[in-house]
């Protein structure tokens, strides 16, 4: 029910008085829930910090892994390792979204004459998903550089990089695929009567539409390769966990590694929340909320 003004040349409303009682009452829900929340909230996070601080052992680690005078002497190092992690990340996605896409379309070609791109593409994903991503950074890091290939560096960081490519390409090309092969056969049927190419659909007519499903899960992996970055350290490439490592070996405290640990979150906690935010506006429900 609702009322309105009866002023002539006016269309003003005015919620009926039950709507106005619903309106209260759900903002009285909303106050109740977020009051419980920031209470069980306190009372866990508070419960855990006491039990923590209270502990026999807690002043050692206290000066062992959250020296304040440490953290600042050893943060620009670890800064500026991070930097370097970051470029890593962004070049290699760009290189993942180049070969997995490529692999998920050969493996979604049809006929027999596409086989050995199929089966050249199964090998690939089947190998590197198979193989621990630490084990790659092992294998490439320290065997390539020893083929002394033309053309082709041999420093670590170009080997490590590589080895997240080849490693994190083979869990894209899947997502690609599951994008690819969910859109109807009817919609390339279409396309194809219509007169396009095989080519032309793809690009036109699949590739669009199973990119506006994979993004959420595409967004997620950059997230997991924003921190697998850090371990091209095993290496030896000054990042952000090697820079932590060095500022350790002087006095063996490990508040640089809390230092890089920190750093880490504050670049994959946004990316994770905007990656939420955008799965929830795309129809994913399952994305986590805040209550």
């Amino acid at each position: 029910m609702s009322t309105s003004t009866s002023e002539p040349g006016t269309d003003a409303w005015e919620p009926s008085a039950h709507e106005r009682e619903r309106e209260a009452y759900r903002r009285k829900q909303t106050i109740r829930s977020a009051a419980i929340a920031a209470v069980s909230t306190i009372v866990v996070v508070g419960g855990a910090a006491l039990a923590v601080v209270s502990s026999p052992g807690w002043p050692r680690v206290q000066e062992t892994y959250f020296s304040w005078d440490k953290a600042v002497d050893s943060f620009p190092a670890v800064l500026d390792g991070l930097w370097l992690n970051i470029r890593v990340t962004v070049l290699c996605a760009l290189l993942i979204l180049l070969v997995s896409l490529t692999v998920a379309i050969a493996r979604t070609l049809r006929g027999p004459v596409a086989f050995p791109l199929r089966l050249l593409g199964t090998a690939y994903v089947d190998t590197f998903r198979g193989l621990p991503l630490l084990l790659v950074l092992f294998l490439l890091g320290f065997g390539g550089p020893a083929l002394e290939l033309q053309g082709l560096p041999t420093s670590a960081l170009f080997w490590g990089a590589s080895a997240l490519v080849l490693s994190y390409s083979a869990y894209v090309a899947e997502v690609f695929r599951a994008g690819i092969e969910s859109v109807h056969a009817s919609q390339r049927l279409a396309s194809r009567s219509l007169g396009l190419s095989h080519a032309q659909t793809l690009r036109h007519v699949v590739l669009p539409q199973a990119w506006r499903r994979v993004l959420p899960p595409l967004m997620n992996d950059l997230v997991s390769l924003q921190k697998d970055s850090g371990l091209i350290a095993v290496l030896g490439v000054v990042d952000a966990i090697r820079a932590a490592q060095i500022e350790t070996a002087s006095d063996f405290n490990y508040t640089p590694y809390v230092v890089a640990g920190v750093l880490f979150i504050c670049l994959t906690v946004p990316m994770a929340r905007l990656t939420d935010a955008f799965a929830r506006r795309q129809g994913f429900h399952g994305a986590g909320g805040m209550l």
